[in-house]
């Protein structure tokens, strides 16, 4: 195997093993950054290895037993900086002899595994709301500084303070590697819907990189929402998040092509939505209704999404019902991202000038100023309108902006389509 192709393997393997080896490392030695050094000293060394000796039959197990021999060897060979740290080295000993660096078996518990605490643990009190979710999607989600960024629309640098100090107070603090008590989950669950969510969405649509999806992040967004439910079943907003992630996970498969080239909603093959997750999302979509007197932010996007759900074909799509709920939310949460859904909504139940008049609004606000779907939106309504100028012109702006690949190649594409249209 070529170096590059054990680059791009090693690449593939951290992505799916990062979280776990992360979340296991700090149960053991009770810092999630140290526990993040320690993974990514394991990941340099499997760099410096693994191209000469080939990749391990079990990676994972390979990087885990690798960041516990650096951390025993660390503490063995120096002064211990304290009797807390010699006694987690020799804890670490007696762990790898009896474990044989099995990090497959330490995610078994259903509801107490490791990465729900750590979840946890970054979504904690002590941080602020951002630094919370910025936090967990570098740990749990194995995302770039660049990548966390997009998700929230800020920059790269407010980011990287945000995740360095969240590090640092959990470290100072020496927040236990536990599940909240009782009385304390509910203030901690917000934050952690959010995070899950956000996941969910780097999964359904990566901010960067080769694919269009990371189908493996909606699965572990999924199998963590799943989770939540056991733990808080009586909060409407957890039943509606699994709704809501069920649903759009339905049509994973329909969303790319044979090349993985991207496959739009309207365009999709839906006898290739899978049915199943569809009648779990829309169960979990019940159940959050009978247990909520008000519908919450995850409670109407999974509605939105139950509405696409049920149309069997594009045409059968009830878009009036869909703009009164995006309405609805917009109101709810004050979001810009929703006000531009909106305005697909609107552009699709009242004729694309309508949608185009909402998303000038969106510009003159300036709070999109830099996120590619708002010209991507813009230049598919000017090509409903027959306007091919203005769309190509939005659609290689939109294309500008994107930093995923297989959607950049889709959006140039648009713009050749409609600048053939305008030619001819």
């Amino acid at each position: 195997m070529e170096n590059a192709d054990v680059r791009r393997a090693i690449e593939a393997v951290w992505r799916i093993e990062s979280a776990r080896l992360i979340a296991a490392l700090a149960r053991r030695v009770r810092d999630v950054g140290r526990a993040e050094e320690l993974a990514q000293e394991a990941l340099v060394t499997a760099l410096e290895q693994w191209p000469r000796t080939g990749i391990p039959e079990r990676p994972g197990a390979w990087l885990m037993t690798c960041a516990r021999n650096r951390f025993i060897d660390q503490h063995r060979h120096a002064r211990m900086a304290s009797e807390r740290h010699a006694a987690l080295a020799h804890e670490l000993e007696m762990d790898q002899e009896h474990s044989g660096g099995r990090i497959e078996e330490e995610a078994d518990d259903a509801i107490g595994d490791d990465l729900l605490r750590l979840i946890f643990i970054a979504c904690h009190p002590l941080l602020p709301t951002a630094s919370r979710t910025a936090l967990t999607l570098r740990l749990v989600a194995g995302l770039s500084t660049p990548e966390i960024a997009r998700a929230f629309l800020t920059s790269e640098a407010t980011v990287a303070q945000r995740i360095v100090r969240a590090k640092r107070t959990l470290s100072e603090a020496e927040v236990p590697f536990e599940l909240p008590p009782p009385a304390e989950l509910g203030e901690r669950l917000g934050s952690v819907l959010e995070v899950v969510y956000l996941i969910f969405n780097e999964g359904y649509s990566a901010t960067s990189g080769e694919d269009w999806t990371r189908p493996a992040l909606c699965e572990e967004a999924l199998r963590i929402g799943r989770i939540l439910t056991g733990l808080a079943p009586q909060e409407s907003e957890v039943h509606a998040l699994v709704a809501l992630m069920e649903l759009q996970a339905s049509r994973l498969r329909a969303r790319c092509g044979p090349l993985g080239t991207p496959v739009l909603l309207m365009d999709q093959n839906r006898a290739r939505w899978d049915r199943l997750l569809i009648h779990r999302g829309l169960l979990a979509l019940a159940r959050a209704e009978a247990l909520a007197p008000e519908p919450g932010p995850y409670f109407l996007q999974a509605a939105i999404a139950a509405c696409h759900a049920r149309a069997a074909q594009p045409a059968e799509t009830d878009w009036v019902s869909i703009t009164g709920l995006y309405d609805q939310l917009a109101r709810l949460t004050g979001s810009p991202v929703v006000e531009l859904n909106r305005a697909v909504a609107v552009g699709m139940a009242y004729g694309p000038a309508a949608g185009l008049a909402l998303t000038d609004t969106l510009i003159s606000r300036g709070a999109l100023a830099d996120y590619h779907l708002l010209p991507s939106v813009r230049g598919d309504l000017y090509m409903r309108l027959g306007r091919y100028p203005e769309a190509c012109a939005e659609f290689e702006r939109a294309a500008e902006l994107t930093r995923n690949a297989p959607e950049r190649n889709l959006l140039k594409s648009r713009a050749a389509q409609c600048r053939a249209h305008a030619t001819s």
